[in-house]
């Protein structure tokens, strides 16, 4: 039986990671659980797996690690978010999804790349309207609208527009040198003027912390502590974050809801690696991520709890 290590693959955080691995040692002491910074590269085929948990929070900006994490979890390490999974992911088959959830989203357009890799032609876009529709797309979606990645996050290459001219510029913009040249999808999505905004941390798909957010304030300023969610705000919250990180299966996201005139829309939902740093998430919520990470890990290194993928993929029944 290999080893009982959680290892953690991290970028640039740094309260987090040795808060985390302190409170899974302590905790996992008594079953001869360790916990380390995972340290990956050059994986061979025959290498035994090192780790029985990896959490991973940093593979969406590093492809080695999405490779090296897929291997592994044929092998048997269970790794926290499914990396198969994470990387089929999308803004938009979201959204579709929740809608068939009964989850409230903003109306929504995927939109054709602005750009394409250099050998696709004419005859590589036969089947693709054009031009496209865009008096119809903006009659639908309202303006303003948001027009944003279908994949990736950080408010990286987010753009408001309030007008149909803004819309095409923006969009003119993901096909440019700013992009690097590199091929985007861009989804368009109804701009709702909330009156409340709550963001949701959520671990092992069972446990919420719905928080109010602000999206427009500072980075580290954007929590609110002092108005708790509380009364029905809080259980729709709950219900409905539960409800979308179950089907994902993601055993840590963040789901964030613009709320207007009492209905709750899910904003954003693609956040599996999502802010666990201490100065942002501030103190009390701090301690609630590493109670339930530290659980969460433990349970899976012991066997005490399945990850959500296993049995759900073909090769699954092939993991020792």
């Amino acid at each position: 039986m290999k080893d009982r290590i959680v290892g953690l693959l991290v970028g640039r955080e740094d309260t987090f990671p040795k808060p985390f691995l302190e409170t899974v040692e302590r905790k996992g002491a008594a079953f001869g659980i360790r916990a380390e910074m995972a340290l990956l590269g050059g994986a061979k085929l025959d290498d035994d797996p090192r780790y029985a948990v990896i959490v991973d929070r940093i593979s969406h900006e590093v492809p080695y690690y999405r490779a090296h994490l897929k291997g592994a979890a044929l092998q048997g390490t269970v790794v926290v978010n499914d990396p198969f999974w994470w990387e089929a992911d999308e803004k938009y088959f979201e959204c579709v999804l929740a809608r068939r959830l009964g989850v409230a989203v903003p109306k929504t357009v995927v939109l054709p790349n602005k750009s394409h890799i250099p050998d696709i032609n004419e005859g590589s876009l036969r089947n693709l309207q054009y031009p496209l529709d865009w008096q119809g797309i903006v009659s639908y979606v309202g303006l303003p609208a948001i027009l944003k990645p279908n994949t990736g996050g950080g408010w990286k290459d987010v753009y408001r527009v309030d007008t149909m001219e803004e819309l095409i510029w923006a969009y003119d913009q993901t096909g440019s040198a700013a992009f690097g040249y590199r091929p985007k999808t861009m989804i368009l999505q109804e701009f709702i003027k909330w009156d409340d905004y709550v963001r949701c941390i959520c671990i092992g798909r069972k446990h919420v912390r719905p928080m109010r957010y602000d999206p427009t304030a500072p980075f580290a300023e954007r929590y609110v502590v002092g108005r708790p969610v509380e009364g029905e705000l809080l259980e729709r919250a709950v219900r409905d974050a539960t409800t979308l990180v179950d089907a994902l299966g993601y055993d840590m996201d963040t789901v964030e809801f613009a709320v207007r005139e009492g209905t709750l829309y899910a904003i954003d939902f693609l956040n599996p690696a999502p802010d666990f740093d201490s100065f942002s998430i501030k103190e009390e919520a701090f301690a609630w991520v590493l109670e339930h990470m530290s659980d969460l890990v433990i349970d899976y290194a012991l066997g005490r709890a399945e990850p959500p993928w296993r049995g759900e993929m073909r090769w699954s029944r092939f993991v020792r």
